[in-house]
């Protein structure tokens, strides 16, 4: 089994809280991995040595400052009414609505989406802002988001 339940999923609240309540049908769709599968998709796609964002070392891609973009602000399109991404990050990403989305917290804690399910209810995703980053199954950005309400955009090697 490569799923937790949601009902079991630790952080489930960000999904359910009555201040911003996930649609049943994009519930359905947000799909936490066991922590043996997060490690292997971390491992495979984020970094084999570093647990999490903070301790990037020589050797993980995403520790290539050279890669990274400038940082731009999420913090002000999370806060406001709008659901909408903020545009530098949609410019960035020409995904498909359909496409497989990996939003890795760290090692251990791994979530799986659908494009249009994330760009509906990033905010939800981002109740945990601690240096998440945003990648696409077969697809070479990602997005390296920080706590300070900013946003970093890069391709990443393989």
């Amino acid at each position: 089994m490569n799923y937790v339940e949601l009902d079991s999923y630790t952080r489930k609240w960000i999904f359910t809280h009555a201040s911003m309540p996930v649609a049943e049908d994009d519930l359905a769709l947000i799909k936490p991995f066991t922590q043996a599968r997060s490690a292997q998709i971390w491992r495979e796609h984020i970094s084999a040595q570093s647990p999490d964002a903070d301790h990037f070392e020589k050797g993980d891609w995403a520790h290539n400052d050279k890669i990274w973009s400038e940082a731009h602000d999420w913090q002000d399109a999370w806060d406001s009414d709008e659901p909408e991404l903020p545009e530098e990050l949609l410019a960035f990403l020409d995904w498909e609505d359909n496409t497989t989305v990996f939003f890795c917290y760290e090692k251990y804690n791994v979530i799986e989406t659908k494009w249009n399910v994330f760009k509906r209810n990033w905010k939800n995703f981002l109740f945990f802002d601690d240096g998440p980053i945003l990648i696409g199954r077969k697809k070479k950005q990602a997005i390296w988001f920080s706590s300070k309400g900013t946003f970093k955009c890069a391709l990443r090697s393989d």
